[in-house]
């Protein structure tokens, strides 16, 4: 992909320190928003516009939106992250590595290869996230910190409902989104309850010991605020619920000793639906984040209604990594 302009320039021009630099990209940024690329000087617009001709937002922008988000979603707060530079990311097609005791010069072991006689390709991809913004043209009249207020809460919550639903329930590239992990191209394996409408304490002990020992000290749940709702009317043979909501604000419930975490894009509990989850997310599931989030400003589509139009554009992809890190709950077939 073309390396784009006005971004990790080696050579700033004589324009100073990168704090300077850094602040003349901030105002290109905001002019740029108001009055659009094509009406900017050749130098401020070099600032700021990327080879396809859109916005690049600051890096430090960017970074404070990111920064907004695992306090927006669920996933960015349990799973991993990394930074790529590409469109996609290749999958290792191995089998866990073979380890064993014993001094290889001297034949007291064998190793076992674990690279498959014929690897296949399996690639994560990075997607294209995009949102529309509407702003008024009297709004755009604001000081440059009432519009950077606006697009660090605003961006940041629509990534952050798109990403959500996206790591949990997306049907992976053909459709243009991430590997959710409650799908089953992501792997998981599933553990089926024993009823259809219904979900039981027996159930949610099989899935946790499903889940292998290392994952389960890191483990825990993943389930919409309804099944919650179910799950926190159960009893033990002491007749005690085994639901344990947490007094302390800003900490998740806890099942069994597990945290538990409200993903509302979940099925709700029905026949032959995936209503749960359990398991180490932080090891089972990647968010692949490409920086160079950009805007395109829409300066007639809308302005009949004295309205000017952000297209926001953001690069990311989530994929499951490490499906044996992760179960999955099944309702019976009805």
């Amino acid at each position: 992909e073309p390396i784009q302009r006005g971004r990790n320039r080696p050579d700033d021009g004589g324009r100073g320190t990168g704090e300077q630099r850094a602040q003349e990209q901030r105002s290109a940024f905001f002019q740029a928003l108001r009055r659009g690329l094509p009406r900017m000087a050749p130098e401020q617009r070099a600032l700021v516009e990327n080879t396809a001709g859109e916005i690049l937002v600051p890096e430090d922008l960017e970074t404070e939106i990111n920064r907004a988000l695992p306090d927006l979603t669920i996933m960015r707060g349990i799973a991993s992250q990394r930074s790529v530079t590409t469109n996609r990311v290749r999958r290792r097609s191995l089998a866990e590595v073979a380890v064993g005791w014993g001094k290889l010069e001297t034949n007291e072991q064998d190793l076992t290869d674990s690279m498959p006689g014929t690897p296949t390709d399996e690639y994560t991809y990075i997607e294209d996230l995009y949102g529309l913004a509407k702003v008024g043209e009297d709004e755009l009249d604001d000081s440059d910190v009432n519009i950077e207020a606006f697009i660090r809460d605003s961006f940041a919550r629509a990534c952050a409902e798109a990403e959500d639903t996206g790591f949990t329930v997306g049907t992976g590239h053909a459709a243009f989104q991430p590997v959710g992990f409650m799908t089953a191209g992501g792997g998981v394996p599933t553990v089926a309850a024993a009823g259809a409408t219904a979900i039981t304490t027996d159930d949610l002990k099989k899935l946790i010991y499903a889940t292998p020992a290392q994952y389960r000290r890191n483990g825990r749940f993943a389930i919409p605020s309804g099944t919650e709702l179910a799950i926190s009317l159960l009893k033990d043979g002491n007749n005690q619920y085994i639901w344990q909501p947490n007094a302390q604000a800003g900490r998740p419930n806890s099942l069994f000793g597990y945290a538990v975490e409200n993903q509302e894009d979940m099925a709700v509990i029905a026949a032959s639906a995936r209503v749960a989850a359990f398991g180490d997310f932080n090891a089972g599931y990647r968010i692949y984040d490409r920086q160079g989030m950009t805007v395109k400003v829409l300066t007639e589509l809308y302005s009949e209604d004295g309205m000017i139009g952000w297209k926001i554009r953001k690069r990311v992809g989530g994929d499951v990594v490490r499906p044996q890190a992760l179960r999955i709950l099944t309702m019976k077939a009805a």
